[in-house]
């Protein structure tokens, strides 16, 4: 049959090798391409996140005792009168519950070769109180009462201070405004400056008031 057929026809026909090679190609590349895709668009495994518990607040870490009034902590201060041998003499504010010792070294320290025998230094402040270095030292105010002696014009009160001869309560504000305005007193001459004492008045009072 074929060879009734027209040349050109049966060259149409005939299956080269070349041909043949190039078809192959062909087809191995489409497989190819199909098994990739097929491949890349396969399900994939999926991981579920692990579960996440609910976070424990922290504990509120505890906060700082309370601190007593009074005490040093506090912020409390106490006022005392350092006088005698030290370098700085006057009126200290220092830290309530402070002890002598820390009156000195707020008054810069005793003068070198002051006699110290007879003063505790560790006796505890109480306000109001003179420190005397180097000589009598007058007596402590208790906690309950005034201080024996002569009365403090850095804590005497207007009633107080009205009490002693010559002052009336007019007066005595004088003396509580002036120590007010001056941070107290550093000597017993400085109530020379207050309004409406004289030299007669002061003399009857020196003798009757401390610092």
């Amino acid at each position: 049959m074929r060879e009734r057929l027209p040349l050109w026809v049966q060259a149409r026909l005939e299956v080269r090798p070349r041909a043949v090679g190039a078809v192959a190609v062909v087809l191995v590349v489409a497989v190819g391409f199909g098994v990739q895709q097929y491949w890349s668009a396969r399900p994939q495994p999926v991981t579920a996140p692990p579960a996440v518990s609910p976070a424990t607040a922290p504990a509120p870490a505890p906060g700082p005792a309370p601190v007593p009034p009074g005490s040093a902590a506090s912020g409390s201060r106490i006022v005392v009168d350092v006088s005698g041998k030290v370098r700085d003499p006057g009126v200290r504010r220092l830290p309530a519950g402070s002890r002598v010792e820390d009156a000195l070294a707020a008054a810069g320290g005793v003068n070198p070769g002051t006699d110290t025998t007879g003063l505790n230094r560790a006796r505890v402040l109480v306000d109001g109180e003179q420190v005397v270095v180097g000589g009598p030292a007058p007596p402590a105010p208790g906690p309950g009462g005034p201080a024996a002696g002569p009365l403090s014009l850095g804590t005497a009160t207007v009633e107080q201070l009205d009490a002693l001869p010559g002052v009336g309560p007019v007066l005595a504000q004088h003396i509580v405004d002036f120590r007010t305005a001056r941070g107290g007193f550093r000597s017993v001459e400085e109530l020379r400056q207050v309004n409406g004492i004289g030299e007669r008045r002061f003399a009857d009072l020196r003798k009757l008031v401390r610092p």
